[in-house]
């Protein structure tokens, strides 16, 4: 497969990996509203539901179109997809933390 259609593959896991972070990061964000300040046992298991389903859905994001190509016997495209998203991922959260460290 084309190493340009592999990028564009990777740069929208990377894209919609960081969408879904934003998502779950102003729910956590409001959650003091829903659960308060005190920690209840309610809160510390939404918490953990919150963080294992983040977890399984950015795993599918991440890995899931690898692992389908390379059962097909692409592997060289999976895992070169594999690696330019983690790297797209990586270059974003720079970009986070560089907005972050200028503001």
């Amino acid at each position: 497969m084309n190493k340009n259609r592999v990028a564009f593959y990777a740069l929208g896991n990377a894209a919609v990996a960081t969408c879904y972070v934003a998502l779950v990061a102003t729910i956590m964000g409001a959650a003091e509203k829903f659960a308060g300040k005190t920690p209840t046992v309610l809160a510390a298991t939404g918490f953990l539901l919150l963080f294992s389903s983040s977890a399984a859905i950015l795993g599918l994001v991440v890995f899931g179109r690898p692992v389908m190509w390379y059962l097909e016997g692409k592997r060289a495209d999976a895992v070169t997809l594999v690696v330019y998203t983690i790297s797209f991922l990586l270059i974003i959260t720079l970009v986070v933390f560089l907005f972050l460290a200028a503001s």
